[in-house]
């Protein structure tokens, strides 16, 4: 099956780095698409947990794997957003945590909406 595509194809910086992809999978397109639902999926979970968590433990533990998830496909933006959204655990109820979390929300769009692209294109 062909390659999802290159980086240099859709040019400029992308919210999900393809070339760490492909190390990941050890390209393996088959598994890259796999592993691309995947992220769709469990960011949209761990979104919806950040949001209704009613600890500093659920919390930091949502914003944690959503961070993990996105190292784990080259989703740089989303893993950077996520940490200060981690970071954030002991003040989870303050409006900067929430504002953290906005701009979570956001990367974690802007990356599934990429990822969205590279499926319909695959």
């Amino acid at each position: 099956m062909a390659r999802i595509m290159s980086d240099d194809h859709l040019g400029g910086a992308m919210p999900v780095d393809l070339t760490h992809l492909s190390r990941q999978t050890f390209g393996d397109h088959d598994l890259e698409r796999e592993v691309l639902a995947l992220f769709e999926r469990q960011s949209r979970t761990m979104l919806e947990r950040l949001r209704n968590a009613t600890s500093a433990k659920t919390w930091a533990e949502a914003a944690h794997t959503l961070k993990g998830s996105a190292l784990g496909i080259g989703a740089f933006g989303v893993a950077q957003a996520a940490e200060a959204v981690e970071c954030d655990q002991v003040d989870h109820l303050s409006s900067r945590a929430w504002d953290d979390l906005a701009r979570l929300e956001q990367a974690v769009a802007e990356a599934n909406g990429f990822i969205a692209n590279l499926l319909k294109a695959a």
